[in-house]
């Protein structure tokens, strides 16, 4: 890509650039924060996906956006959220009484003001509200997306699971405030040798792993459709807007 010249004093920086980010960590950090997730979801899995959203969500598409706006959220990656927890089954259920369209707990229901889990817009709005609190909760020295990402673990196991994880994190030599590095210690949570020494305990660490992941994945898709859709809108029809303009 540089010029085959007889000055290379480009080239020769451009190598000592990429050596340098390389040994520090950068140069992975980039990889994974772009390329990470890419590998969770198959063809197969694409294509299910693709074929359940176009069926389900234009029942939910206006309440997504409507408390995406009013929460500062992205509406594709709320939509996301919703599919990784039931499928954007408003009906949805779990074992461990989690249920509606978002899985809300009864608890996490009433703390965001919720009567009623099952109702869909309710459910909805719950679950931005949870998540832009979970968000919010961060701490301002992680940058995004790696923000965005313990936002959703927090989501899925709890904001203090996920700070006992970045100590966990730290006392490994790894940066606290990198979901690369935080995503390989959540799952120390589960061995006693771990938790036995936090502040909350016992979790089942892999389980916001592959969460953050899926989601990741999901909206990355709803985002290149949502993109490809506004590309090949039809332009606008001058002769019948220049009218009511003029």
């Amino acid at each position: 890509m540089f010029p085959n010249d007889n000055d290379n004093s480009l080239y020769k920086e451009a190598v000592k650039f990429f050596k340098m980010i390389k040994e520090n960590g950068e140069l992975t950090r980039m990889i994974e924060r772009t390329y990470g997730h890419v590998d969770n979801l198959n063809y197969v899995g694409t294509i299910v996906f693709r074929r359940q959203i176009a069926q389900r969500l234009p029942a939910f598409d206006a309440m997504f956006k409507k408390y995406a706006r009013e929460y500062g959220l992205d509406w594709r990656m709320l939509v996301a959220i919703g599919y990784q927890e039931s499928l954007l089954n408003a009906d949805a259920k779990s074992p461990t009484g989690v249920r509606g369209l978002m899985m809300l707990t009864r608890k996490t229901s009433k703390d965001m003001g919720i009567k009623d889990r099952r109702d869909p817009e309710s459910s909805i709005k719950g679950g931005a509200k949870y998540f832009a609190l979970q968000h919010k909760r961060i701490p301002k020295a992680i940058s995004e997306p790696d923000k965005t990402w313990m936002a959703l673990a927090s989501y899925n196991v709890g904001f203090y699971h996920v700070a006992d994880a970045r100590i966990i994190t730290e006392k490994r030599g790894l940066d606290p405030n990198k979901w690369i590095d935080v995503k390989t210690s959540l799952p120390l949570l589960a061995q006693r040798k771990w938790h036995k020494d936090t502040k909350f305990g016992y979790a089942r660490g892999w389980e916001p792993v592959r969460y953050v992941e899926n989601i990741r994945s999901y909206y990355d898709i709803l985002r290149r459709d949502d993109d490809a859709v506004e590309q090949t809108d039809p332009e606008p029809d001058i002769f019948n807007i220049l009218p009511s303009v003029l």
